[in-house]
């Protein structure tokens, strides 16, 4: 976990043990079922336990990481049948999310995607998993927050939450960080030519790949 003197501190001191912590989980630097070790990580980050506690519990609500009695906190890990039922639950909630953000589709919501692609590409060439996966985030959530719809919005951040763990884990290859970038262009020209139904199947499609994929990764474990 990169050094204190590396990064600047966000406001308080929860926040900053907060980002530090979902930057190492969505990095794969820590790895799912990895033991969280709080002494050490307190140490590390120059924080007290304090922020450290707090931080870890906002995460457990999340679903980003678990506690278990006597043993301490852990990441997150999920079998391959909890992966396919999260994958396929934002099947369902993103393409109406998604069909709902199209009857808003402005030039604006497109030069937002276009932007958080062009951050993807840039993280994926770079070989850069963290920087990746947050611009990777921000481009699906442009269109899903576009949907206006707030509480399913809240239901698919949930949903992403629960899965950041296992996305560096597919990113971590370059021919995939090569396919979700001309999958993202796919689902940006179906858009663009107004054709959601098809920006809908990139998207399905899109997950898909991504849940094939962990399933070879997770037996090959």
């Amino acid at each position: 976990m990169s050094s204190t003197a590396q990064r600047r501190r966000p406001p308080t001191a929860q926040q900053f043990v907060l980002d530090e912590l979902r930057r190492a989980i969505t990095s794969g630097e820590l790895k799912p079922g990895t033991a969280i070790r709080q002494d050490a990580l307190a140490e590390r980050l120059e924080v007290s336990r304090v922020p450290l506690r707090e931080a870890l519990k906002i995460l457990e609500g999340e679903g980003m990481v678990v506690h278990r009695v006597h043993r301490g906190y852990f990441v997150t890990e999920l079998s391959l049948d909890d992966l396919r039922e999260v994958y396929r639950i934002r099947e369902l909630l993103e393409a109406e999310a998604v069909r709902e953000a199209c009857t808003r589709l402005s030039p604006a919501l497109l030069d937002t995607l276009d932007e958080a692609e062009r951050a993807v590409e840039e993280a994926s060439e770079a070989g850069d998993v963290s920087a990746m996966a947050a611009a990777n985030r921000r481009f699906h959530f442009a269109l899903i927050e576009a949907s206006g719809m707030p509480r399913l919005i809240r239901l698919i951040s949930t949903l992403w939450d629960a899965t950041d763990a296992y996305r560096s884990l597919y990113y971590v290859a370059s021919p995939n960080r090569e396919r979700v970038v001309h999958e993202h262009r796919a689902i940006v020209e179906a858009l663009r030519a107004g054709d959601v139904e098809t920006a809908v199947r990139h998207l399905d499609e899109h997950r898909a790949h991504a849940v094939d994929t962990l399933r070879e990764i997770l037996a090959a474990q």
